[in-house]
């Protein structure tokens, strides 16, 4: 089983999707004219009124607390470590270069989310790649796809992943049996997901901001107490992200190949800009300004305090304690966090990590049932009874990955991340000329002194594409 989900994730990511990535994120990045660089302080401005929403929709700041719940997870302690061992110091270079290029690939994809938006039955705000592909390129079958395979991922496969990093770090700090540590996860998160997507938006946004302040400011702590070894720290990842630490071993290629490849892997899979996921959470929102750029700066920022602030401080961390440089066993994961922080702050650093991984992983397990369901409802199967079932699988695949061993999980985490990455960058590719016009839409408004607001009117062609009643009179939301 390992050896063909080995064979199907090289050719995705060893020939497609790390040139589409990459790819798709520059191209966006030009036409956008560095969006991320030139409007960078102005993500931080839509946040002033983000706590706003109104009887449809959450607020921008439960949508962003909800993506960054998915977003800050393994990916931002194990994923960092696993990129270590397998890829180098240089692997991080290139956790740098997915998430830059990739903020430009979020403000498109959540741009386009919160302009296709719908309503559901009970009038709630339901949006996302699958909405877009139907609507914006009247292909139907590419949302089905897409639905399909964002259920397998993130309903599935990547809460097992989240699952079994809170398991692992609670062996190694505390010994607990994962078994019991699977029933309470299962219990916890089936108190919260069972509530729909207002109880998961109003847990992230409490839980979100304070673990990862919590996490930063200890990680600040160490790194200032480490202050002298953080310039040869980036001249260690930016010589081994091309090949100049192999230089002398004659294994140039392979360093730069690695390094590369589980950069790219693990950044997206830490910041999942290009995925496809966010997106679901940024069309439940009611944006202010009542525009959809304003959404696509918001998410923005999430792809920004993921991968560039605190996956940067993890990687740190870990080199900066020394632990890579002289193992003790074979250590992977989790645990090497556990030790570099332990190394840094004493014994009560492994317990702090085994507590970070809880909440970080937990919010990540809600926010990506959140996912899910918005696409178990665009393929129409929101009957409550299949609701109910789909829940129990779901966290029955939490309680498979508290027991399963962590290469196979990861493994077919990046086959699930491939297919979902793959078919939304497709889409937004051949969407990208409405989110362009937007993007000059609102900074024209902006120009002008005026409150950026969307008018379907002056989009004539776009008018068949839209759901009738939410953008016909846009207003501020409460």
């Amino acid at each position: 089983m390992t050896d063909l989900i080995n064979f199907i994730n090289n050719i995705l990511w060893g020939s497609v999707l790390i040139y589409l990535l990459i790819g798709a994120g520059l191209y966006f990045t030009i036409r956008t004219r560095f969006i991320q660089l030139r409007h960078f302080t102005h993500m931080f401005s839509v946040l002033k009124n983000s706590n706003k929403s109104d009887s449809s929709g959450i607020s921008s700041f439960q949508a962003l607390c909800t993506t960054l719940a998915a977003r800050v997870g393994t990916g931002n302690l194990t994923g960092v470590a696993i990129a270590l061992t397998a890829g180098g110091p240089g692997a991080i270079f290139w956790m740098w270069v997915v998430a830059f290029i990739g903020m430009a690939t979020s403000f498109i994809e959540s741009t386009l989310a919160q302009l296709y938006k719908t309503k559901d039955d009970q009038g709630n705000y339901r949006g996302g790649p699958a909405y877009y592909m139907e609507k914006g390129l009247g292909m139907r079958w590419m949302g089905v796809l897409f639905s399909l395979f964002l259920i397998l991922a993130f309903g599935l496969v990547f809460n097992a992943v989240q699952a079994n990093s809170i398991a692992q770090a609670s062996a190694a700090a505390f010994n607990f049996n994962p078994l019991y540590v699977g029933i309470g996860l299962v219990l916890l998160s089936g108190t919260v997901i069972f509530g729909g997507i207002r109880s998961i938006a109003r847990v992230a946004e409490w839980v979100v901001p304070v673990m990862a302040a919590a996490y930063l400011l200890l990680a600040f702590w160490v790194l200032a107490m480490n202050i002298e070894q953080l310039p040869a720290i980036l001249l260690l990842i930016v010589k081994s992200a091309f090949g100049l630490q192999e230089a002398a071993a004659g294994a140039v290629g392979y360093g730069i190949s690695q390094a590369m490849t589980q950069g790219v892997q693990r950044g997206l899979f830490s910041n999942e800009a290009g995925m496809g996921s966010a997106p679901n959470a940024a069309a439940s929102a009611s944006p202010y300004p009542p525009h959809p750029a304003s959404q696509g700066y918001v998410q923005m920022l999430g792809v920004f305090v993921d991968t560039l602030v605190i996956c940067s401080a993890t990687a740190a961390i870990i080199l900066a304690s020394g632990v890579m440089d002289n193992p003790t066993g074979e250590i992977s994961g989790i645990e090497l966090t556990q030790r570099a922080l332990s190394s840094a702050v004493g014994s009560w650093g492994s317990s702090f990590v085994a507590l970070a991984i809880f909440f970080f992983a937990f919010t990540s397990i809600i926010a990506n049932y959140a996912y899910a369901e918005n696409n178990l409802i665009f393929l129409e199967h929101n009957h409550p009874a299949r609701l109910v079932i789909f829940r129990c699988v779901a966290l029955g695949m939490v309680m498979f990955g508290a027991l399963a061993e962590l290469p196979l999980v990861w493994k077919m985490a990046d086959t699930a991340m491939a297919l979902m990455a793959i078919t939304n960058l497709t889409a937004i590719l051949l969407l990208s000329r409405v989110a362009f016009k937007l993007a000059r839409d609102y900074n024209r408004q902006r120009a002008l002194g005026k409150l950026p607001t969307f008018d379907a009117s002056q989009y004539p062609e776009l008018k068949s594409q839209l759901e009738p009643g939410v953008w016909d009179n846009p207003r501020k939301p409460d």
